[in-house]
């Protein structure tokens, strides 16, 4: 696969990475064995971006990336995120109590995630979520002075406003910002996209299938685990599910002339938007992982480009995209 640069950060990956949080939390039961067998086919086909976060499991996920790769270290760049607050009891979301930036905190889960990845130095470390009682000029300083200490190699902020990210690059480069991006998810293009280009910083799209759901395969929730976070999504509910439906049949039938899936379809859409975008699509499966990477040999000509980009019209998709609460962190 020809590698991408994230912007001006000199990080070069492959242009489809693999995000990894549905190994080990929010989509149901996990297969360790499974996604360990993912982890190894990805580095195999040539994915170099690897995607997890602390709050993953919690902290499950980056110590099943760590088993995996630790021996293929040098041929992986690894992105992980702090930013939440984490009980010590519970499970999944139950863990989760907010946000915490404030520089201690920001130093002890760097320091938890190095232990639990096995490695030395984490390749691209995103805030996860904007704290808004740490100023971002404080968080960022924080963060640089991990690059300083050797610990990180390159910054990154997630889900995050224009404003603010202007804000943090002046005061260290940012080499990405990670936020949710796809046919049916296009908030980005209007402010935060341009804001990375003008300051020449690379796009990590991640539900770049909206969860699953543009893959075609996900017709109803009853398909889902029962503990599985999507039921919690208001584009998940049965009325909004059905809407949507309509347009993924139309991404469906533009694949099939195509002799392609509809998540390489999407997957390709996306690719062509700039070459300084690296989605990062999950998988639970050998099938599924290189579904998705083959996605990045499909080229699409500007008619082929132009109808799947109105088959998933944004102005009609049912449901927005997080609950409330949720919502209510993003962009700050």
């Amino acid at each position: 696969m020809e590698h991408r640069t994230l912007g001006k950060s000199g990080l070069r990956v492959a242009p489809i990475g693999l995000g990894c949080m549905g190994m080990s939390f929010a989509y149901g039961g996990a297969d360790e064995a499974a996604s360990l067998r993912v982890l190894h086919r990805a580095v195999e086909l040539g994915v170099t971006l690897i995607d997890t976060a602390e709050v993953y499991g919690p902290y499950a996920n980056e110590e099943l990336v760590g088993r995996a790769l630790r021996q293929l270290r040098g041929k992986v760049n690894i992105a992980t995120k702090f930013g939440f607050k984490i009980l010590p009891h519970g499970q999944g979301v139950e863990r989760m109590a907010g946000v915490d930036s404030r520089p201690e905190h920001i130093r002890q889960a760097v320091e938890g995630s190095l232990s639990r990845l096995g490695i030395e130095c984490i390749d691209l470390l995103y805030q996860h979520r904007v704290d808004p009682a740490v100023p971002i000029e404080d968080v960022v300083g924080a963060m640089a002075n991990l690059v300083r200490a050797g610990k990180v190699r390159h910054l990154g902020l997630s889900e995050v406003s224009a404003t603010t990210l202007r804000r943090a690059h002046a005061v260290h480069p940012i080499a990405a910002v990670q936020s949710e991006y796809s046919l049916w998810s296009r908030d980005v293009e209007a402010e935060v996209l341009p804001a990375c280009r003008a300051l020449g910083i690379g796009f990590v799209p991640y539900s770049p299938l909206g969860r699953g759901f543009l893959t075609g395969h996900l017709t109803s929730g009853a398909a889902l685990a029962p503990d599985d976070y999507r039921h919690s999504l208001p584009r998940f509910q049965p009325q909004a599910m059905a809407a949507n439906a309509t347009m993924v049949d139309e991404l469906r039938r533009l694949a099939a002339a195509r002799g392609a899936t509809a998540a390489q379809l999407a997957l390709a859409w996306l690719l062509a938007q700039g070459d300084d975008l690296v989605p990062i699509p999950g998988a639970r499966s050998l099938a599924h992982l290189e579904e998705n990477v083959a996605a990045a040999q499909i080229k699409l000509s500007e008619s082929e480009l132009v109808a799947i980009g109105a088959a998933i019209a944004p102005a009609s998709v049912q449901g927005a995209r997080y609950p409330a609460v949720e919502l209510a962190m993003l962009g700050l």
